[in-house]
């Protein structure tokens, strides 16, 4: 056993020899079996054990436990305690799911503050079967299907080449003792039903069931690296700045699945993704809408953007000074005109003496007219951004700088507006400068 975990360790490269190791100890007999053996091993290890309250004197059993464990080992220990149902409640999760990430938050923390290399936690291999049959019944692509991974990050997990029954054979051989969480033995969580209840009947059938899943996964996790090479050669085609060129997408052999890759990072699921392939080659705008980012179809592009709240913006701008917003920032300053002249998109150069102020930026808005540089009668500037080619998210976005009677004297980054443009006659120049983020 020992030896099985040890070149396991070492074909992942889970830890180095000199590593300082911190081990997650529930005091169940998968991570007392892990502690055991990283300490045989010769491992620097200390132990960290998560007290959730969540089953009265049983959670006190597991602490007092494991500290005698530890103090029998001469191994460093640290108990946390957590109010978990209170953290649930707070961020609306699941027990389960406040648990998970109570704990590792806290591996993080103590990782730091320990100057640890590593935290090992005891999954083993037929946990990575479980979570398989777990992502099945819930549905998932070919990510949900190889099992947990040896490394994740810090998180290390020496145990996955051993099950369960070679587990509680190394605890008996060695005279350990455990504790056994009694919700472990409860079919409430769906995890615990696919323990109690369906692997039992699939070992019925086939008594390899858990080793040739895993066995599965692992070659399905082998298949994932030349799948997300693929992927990342997709979307390196088809994507450009969080815009994807429609045509480009639609010459690629599976243009769902490559969407779908790009937009379920960002809170799309399947079903929206196969939604927004189907309108592209609708006419009009069309808007999808993930955990916290929206998605535009607008003419042969997808536009991929943060939703950040309300887009409305209002702000006097000072004549010294840079001001923060949401796309970028802005820059003035005034200086004596020196005759010079600065051919840039994005710094406009006025009069400053033909200003009313104060100056203002803003959204641009319907009906909004200027007089652009270089032109004699005014635009609307719905008509300019439209000769332009502005899509749907560029016009939603555009701003203006407008004086005190709300004239337009800079369509930012574009142009400035004749009447206040410098001259032979200026004195006085204000530089307005746009910085995109």
């Amino acid at each position: 056993m020992i030896k099985k975990v040890s070149e396991y360790i070492e074909r992942h490269g889970l830890i180095a020899p000199k590593d300082k190791l911190i081990v997650a100890l529930s005091g169940g007999a998968d991570s007392v079996a892990m502690l055991h053996i990283l300490w045989k091993l010769g491992y620097n290890c200390c132990a960290i054990h998560c007290n959730f309250h969540l089953r009265g004197m049983e959670s006190m059993r597991d602490e007092e436990f494991v500290r005698q464990l530890c103090d029998k080992l001469n191994i460093p220990l640290k108990v946390i305690d957590f109010d978990t149902q209170q953290y649930a409640k707070e961020k609306r999760l699941s027990i389960e799911m406040a648990a998970r990430e109570l704990r590792y938050d806290v591996f993080e923390k103590e990782r730091k503050e320990n100057d640890a290399q590593c935290i090992a936690v005891a999954h083993h291999r037929d946990d990575s079967a479980e979570t398989v049959l777990l992502n099945l019944i819930r549905g998932t692509g070919i990510r949900g299907l190889h099992g947990i991974r040896p490394k994740n990050g810090y998180i290390v997990r020496p145990m996955l080449s051993v099950d369960r029954k070679d587990i509680i054979k190394y605890i008996e051989c060695n005279g350990l003792e455990y504790v056994t969480d009694s919700t472990n033995l409860e079919n409430e969580y769906m995890r615990n039903k696919i323990r109690l209840d369906i692997i039992p009947l699939m070992q019925q059938i086939n008594p390899a069931a858990l080793d040739n899943i895993a066995s599965t996964a692992e070659n399905i996790s082998t298949a994932e690296i030349i799948y997300d090479k693929h992927i990342s050669e997709c979307i390196e085609r088809v994507m450009s700045k969080n815009v994807i060129d429609v045509d480009a997408l639609k010459k690629e052999l599976l243009p769902e699945t490559v969407l779908y890759e790009i937009l379920s990072p960002l809170g799309f699921n399947a079903v929206q993704a196969r939604n927004i392939l189907r309108s592209i080659d609708s006419d009009g705008c069309k808007r999808f809408y993930g955990k916290g980012w929206e998605v535009i179809k607008d003419r042969k592009k997808l536009l991929i953007t943060k939703i950040n709240g309300s887009n409305d913006i209002c702000t006097e701008l000072p004549l010294n000074g840079k001001t923060a917003l949401p796309y970028g920032k802005i820059e003035t300053s005034c200086a004596p005109y020196d005759g010079c002249i600065i051919k840039s998109t994005d710094i406009a150069m006025l009069d400053a003496d033909t200003l009313a102020l104060p100056l203002m930026v803003r959204n641009v808005k319907e009906g909004d007219r200027f007089v652009p540089f270089g032109m004699r009668g005014s635009k609307l500037v719905s008509d300019y951004m439209t000769d332009k080619k502005f899509d749907v998210l560029e016009k939603s976005r555009q701003l203006a700088v407008v004086d005190a009677h709300d004239t337009i004297v800079w369509l930012v980054n574009e142009r400035p507006a004749m009447p206040f443009c410098v001259s032979r006659k200026t004195k006085n120049v204000l530089y307005i400068k746009w910085d995109a983020e």
